[in-house]
């Protein structure tokens, strides 16, 4: 719909058109927008012979949907504004040590894939993912995590969120009960939240998550008839917590899916950033009831803004997901990957590994330094996060923001990692592996320092 208006161009009536758009908005669901167009008496142009007196101008009030009436109810509001600030001290995001990105070997490696198989970009590759890598994946899972699959069992995604988001597509019903950690990584929680799942949080321990709590959580699902779709866990250097769930826990935790019949979903994104402790098998080796289903990811040992994924499991989770699979990861990065590892990364791993246990063991001592006992922390083997307990009675969310501010330190609140979203504001998760180790001690040193004068330590 358009309407036209002609008026003075010396005394363009502009309150008459707000009011009018005012007027407008109040009748219906759209957005109006005023277009004014103002044409100088004095220039050149013959506007008369566009069939308008020469002291007119025209405005036109567009009427332009809203889409806001539109938008999904169970998609929460988000924004795509600019990236947000990051902090000198940046203890929010679990990036990897800029250091050690391997530039010039995936630059030789992605070099070497295109003079052998370039040709290969004029088509599509293969739906799941490109072949040689999948036949990697499934070597590498074999050799590391005694997980036995073929290339043919193997389905490559961005990262280790897009298979999960296509399981729970395949799965999860709006109102379908998930359960999860207490307290777990916070993309997982907005994937479960976008398919409307019910999550329900479950409590744990310095073993992994607590068997009989688990047990109860189900119970009370399927009593109120919504047996839990999956259980979601991080088994190795959970995220946020840090902790590897033992041996003898994971059997326990299968013990009572088996009983129930519901399957869990492992993410092992974290396995190969290990700087200390025995390597604890997979919860899918421990399996023999064919219900556990896997994903990796090389995102934290090569680098994230590559996103490569992949993800394993029964047939028939393996033959839906190909249906909801959403578009193809890059050749390019497949290909790169591959002749990378192949070559390269498990001495990269090594590499990474060392250094990210120095810059672990700095934050650790710089947290004992300066907090004392005013706050209690997590100690892990490995991964990339410490989760910290500070005063019942501190918000972090509010301080987190105001840490940024004040004294440029970065850092996530426990709110982002809860299944309800609101839990946990006396929690704070950080992360060591950007910043460098004297970094690190300067930034945990200014934040003890404003968490002190904020009252938010513990006495």
């Amino acid at each position: 719909m358009t309407i036209m208006f002609l008026a003075n161009p010396f005394d363009a009536k502009i309150a008459a058109l707000e009011s009018l758009s005012n007027e407008c908005s109040a009748r219906c669901d759209s957005i109006i927008q005023i277009e004014v167009l103002k044409l100088d008496v004095s220039c050149d142009m013959d506007i008369e012979s566009f069939g308008y007196p020469r002291y007119l101008f025209f405005k036109e009030i567009f009427m332009a949907l809203d889409f806001r009436s539109l938008l999904a109810d169970h998609i929460p509001d988000g924004g795509r504004g600019a990236r947000p600030r990051r902090g000198k001290y940046d203890f929010a995001v679990a990036y990897p040590d800029p250091v050690s990105l391997p530039h010039d070997k995936i630059m030789e490696c992605l070099s070497e894939a295109l003079s052998e198989t370039g040709d290969d970009l004029a088509v599509y590759p293969h739906p799941q993912g490109n072949t040689p890598l999948r036949e990697y994946v499934a070597e590498k899972i074999k050799r590391e995590r005694d997980i036995n699959a073929t290339a043919d069992d193997i389905i490559l995604g961005n990262g280790s969120g897009q298979p999960i988001d296509m399981i729970s597509a395949i799965l999860v019903n709006p109102g379908d009960v998930v359960i999860t950690d207490e307290w777990v990584y916070g993309g997982t929680l907005n994937t479960l939240r976008r398919h409307s799942a019910d999550i329900r949080g479950v409590s744990s321990d310095e073993e992994g998550m607590d068997p009989e709590a688990l047990d109860f959580e189900i119970a009370k699902a399927v009593q109120e008839g919504k047996r839990p779709k999956y259980v979601y866990l991080i088994a190795t250097f959970q995220n946020p917590q840090g902790f590897t769930i033992t041996k003898r826990r994971r059997e326990q935790l299968l013990e009572v899916t088996h009983r129930h019949g519901v399957p869990i979903l492992e993410d092992d994104c974290y396995a190969d950033n290990r700087y200390g402790g025995e390597q604890v098998t997979s919860m899918y080796n421990l399996d023999d009831q064919n219900s556990v289903m896997y994903v990796g990811s090389f995102s934290k040992i090569i680098a994230p803004g590559m996103s490569l994924g992949y993800m394993t499991g029964p047939d028939d989770v393996l033959d839906r997901a190909m249906t909801v699979k959403s578009g193809r990861i890059s050749e390019f990065t497949a290909m790169a990957v591959e002749k990378f590892a192949r070559r390269y990364l498990d001495a990269h791993v090594e590499e990474i590994n060392s250094i990210q246990r120095v810059k672990r063991d700095a934050m650790l001592a710089s947290l004992g330094e300066n907090f004392g006992t005013g706050a209690e922390w997590s100690d892990p083997d490995g991964g990339l996060y410490i989760w910290m307990k500070l005063n019942d009675d501190a918000d972090m969310v509010s301080l987190s923001a105001k840490a940024l501010e004040e004294i440029d330190v970065g850092f996530h609140p426990g709110t982002n990692y809860s299944p309800d979203g609101a839990s946990g504001r006396s929690y704070i998760r950080l992360c060591y592996g950007y910043n460098q180790p004297e970094e690190i001690e300067e930034g945990i040193g200014k934040l003890g320092d404003f968490l002190a004068k904020e009252g938010a330590l513990q006495s």
